[in-house]
C-alpha cells in the first residue's frame, strides 16, 4: 500500500468518540511510535489514558495530528517550527476573539452614547 502524500488523501474520520492508537495510526498514515513521540513534543496532543496506560484519542486529537502531519510532511517544518505554528494558531484565534469582543463593546458604547445624548 502506498503512503498518502498529503492530508487530502487520508481516509474520512469516522463518527466515533474514541480511537485507539492503531486506528489513529491508520487514519493519519503515521506509525504508532511517531504518535507517542509527538505527544511529548506537542502540548496540544493529550489522549485520554485508561487502564494499562492505553491511549484513547478523541476526534479533535485526530484533527490535531493531521495538522501536525501536514506541517511536518507537506510543508517541511521541523518539530520546533511545527510546534511554534501550532501555538501561534491558538494565539491568533485568541487575538481574533479579543478584537471581536472589543468591536462589540465599542458598538454597544456608541449606542449607549446616542441614548444618553437624546434631549
Amino acid at each position: 500500500m502506498l503512503e498518502p502524500t498529503n492530508n487530502d488523501e487520508l481516509p474520512v474520520i469516522p463518527g466515533k468518540r474514541y480511537f485507539t492508537i492503531g486506528e489513529v495510526s491508520e487514519l493519519c498514515a503515521v506509525k504508532p511510535h511517531v504518535l507517542r513521540y509527538w505527544e511529548q513534543e506537542f502540548p496540544q496532543l493529550t489522549p485520554v489514558k485508561r487502564r494499562g496506560n492505553r491511549r484513547y484519542y478523541q476526534r479533535q486529537d485526530v484533527i490535531t495530528i493531521r495538522q501536525i502531519r501536514a506541517l511536518l510532511y507537506d510543508q517541511g517544518f521541523t518539530i520546533g517550527g511545527a510546534r511554534q505554528q501550532m501555538s501561534g494558531e491558538h494565539a491568533q484565534q485568541d487575538a481574533s476573539q479579543f478584537s471581536q469582543l472589543v468591536a462589540q463593546m465599542i458598538s454597544e458604547l456608541e449606542e449607549l452614547l446616542v441614548v444618553l445624548n437624546r434631549p
